[in-house]
């Protein structure tokens, strides 16, 4: 039963989702939303394309060639604000009722229309949450201090209640400098000591981008946006706790590669502790694409093996990085931990439909929920590359068509119905194979991984569109002493749901 269907049982009106109709989804002759109006006047469009935003952010590529520093400057950032006055456990406080709600929205910072299309949602859904968490890549390409204001300070202005965050990949472009500044008011960090000649760190250090000086003035200016005594927040450093109601929020910093340092690791262990429930936020998903990915910790052990122990209370984890929603409901010794992807914020978005049939911890296609649709990104990139290529008459795929031949190459059934079925050609079956759209791991697991990866490289990174539906998503979290319900609401960027964000998914965890 979809969510709208749910929710009318209740008796809660919901607008129609991408379940429910094509519509619901965004296609369609739709009215465009009144998000542009929140912009600045002039955006710049980022591309993945351009040679000059790959060289920005190559220290992800050098760090994988000659050893993550990143451990070690994070390690000095913890130190530092430490010395400063930051709280040795790194846990936040807040006092309040036991029934409290925040959001999280993943992988904001692109700066254009995907970024501000999600706002007017965001802000309408999360009127009266307590707080908010970033979960990833905060600002894109590189992190740096002087995009906060267009891609940060303005896009949440709005947004009357403090915003937490943990730090994506592109924000440690710049070694976290702008993050540091701006979430934990830190001072610059001290250079660190030149690295012996002709070793990998040194040839490292000649090719490192290094952070720009920041701009105090244009910074000050961009503060003034979140000014108000109810906004502020200054959080202890990249990883992080909260402490609200009966539930504690633990935030962790996986750096560059996705992995995390032994020291942030030790005090991972130390804070999982305890009867209280929790809920991990990181920026790399444990769960994601049909496949495990359980973040191994420097020096032994994973992140998901803490979030496993029973002794730790996990209720969820969520991470961002991935731009589009995912979840994965994986029963561990008889209790059930909520694996959530949550990355569609405001950057490009990352295809659903080249995730196969999902075969995972006893997590089958039954269980697993996506966002946007298979067949919705099917048709989605299909316009994308038919514009790009100039071949609209043969990569474009309607909706309809896109969902049948998704529907048949996993072998499931079509995920909304369709007024008359669409007939699958060979022309539809060539742009899904082209587009790589996934396929059943019986008949596809000797070639998935190499065939996912090279789409991965040579279709998905790029420029973002700039016309709806964006797909774009966020997350609202109610907490009760009993249980907290996790939802899932779609920005398409046309004023239907802007106006009334759909929910494209809903669970509700038990905290008993």
């Amino acid at each position: 039963m979809s969510v709208r269907r749910l929710a009318h049982c209740y008796g809660a009106p919901v607008s129609e989702s991408s379940r429910d109709t094509a519509e619901g989804a965004g296609w369609g002759d739709a009215q465009p939303g009144d998000y542009r109006a929140l912009m600045p006047s002039q955006v710049e469009k980022l591309s993945w394309l351009n040679p000059k935003t790959l060289w920005a952010a190559r220290n992800g590529v050098l760090a994988s060639w000659f050893g993550d520093p990143t451990g070690q400057t994070r390690s000095r950032w913890a130190h530092q604000q430490q010395a400063a006055g930051a709280p040795a456990d790194r846990v936040i406080r807040r006092d309040g009722p036991d029934r409290f709600s925040f959001m999280v929205i993943g992988d904001t910072g692109e700066g254009d229309d995907p970024q501000y299309a999600v706002v007017p949602g965001f802000l309408k859904t999360g009127q009266d949450t307590d707080f908010a968490v970033l979960a990833s890549d905060v600002i894109y390409p590189v992190g740096a201090t002087a995009d906060y204001g267009t891609k940060f300070f303005r896009p949440y202005r709005d947004y009357r209640a403090p915003i937490y965050a943990i730090p994506g990949n592109h924000d440690w472009y710049e070694d976290l400098q702008g993050f540091m500044k701006v979430f934990c008011d830190a001072a610059p960090l001290a250079p660190a000591p030149a690295p012996r000649p002709l070793t990998g760190a040194w040839l490292r250090s000649l090719l490192w981008h290094r952070p720009g000086k920041p701009d105090e003035q244009r910074l000050g200016e961009a503060r003034k946006l979140r000014s108000t005594p109810a906004q502020q927040a200054v959080q202890p450093g990249p990883y992080w706790a909260i402490d609200a109601g009966r539930v504690r929020i633990i935030g962790i910093d996986t750096g560059l590669l996705g992995t995390i340092d032994a020291e942030q690791g030790r005090w991972l262990r130390e804070v999982s502790q305890g009867p209280r429930p929790k809920i991990l936020v990181t920026g790399s998903p444990l769960y994601v694409d049909g496949e495990h990915h359980p973040c191994p910790i420097e020096g032994g052990g994973t992140v998901d093996d803490i979030v496993r122990d029973p002794g730790h209370h996990y209720v969820a984890a969520i991470g961002g990085d991935i731009h589009n929603y995912q979840r994965y409901p994986v029963d561990v010794d008889g209790r059930t931990i909520q694996y959530v992807v949550s990355g569609g914020g405001g950057a490009f978005m990352h295809a659903t439909h080249t995730i196969p049939r999902v075969s995972v911890a006893n997590v089958g296609e039954q269980d697993f929920r996506c966002y946007p649709l298979r067949g919705d990104s099917l048709a989605f990139y299909s316009r994308l590359y038919g514009r790009r290529l100039r071949l609209r008459r043969f990569f474009t795929l309607t909706e309809a068509e896109a969902t049948a031949v998704v529907a048949e190459r996993l072998g499931i059934p079509v995920t909304r119905a369709q007024g008359t079925p669409a007939r699958v050609t060979r022309r539809i079956r060539l742009v899904a194979r082209l587009l790589g759209a996934g396929g059943r791991p019986d008949r596809t697991a000797r070639f998935r991984l190499p065939v996912r990866k090279l789409y991965t490289r040579l279709f998905s990174p790029g420029s973002a569109t700039y016309s709806p539906p964006f797909f774009k998503s966020f997350l609202r979290l109610d907490v009760t002493e009993e249980a907290v319900r996790l939802r899932c609401f779609a920005a398409t960027g046309n004023l239907r749901q802007e106006l009334d964000p759909p929910v494209e998914d809903e669970v509700t965890i038990p905290l008993v």
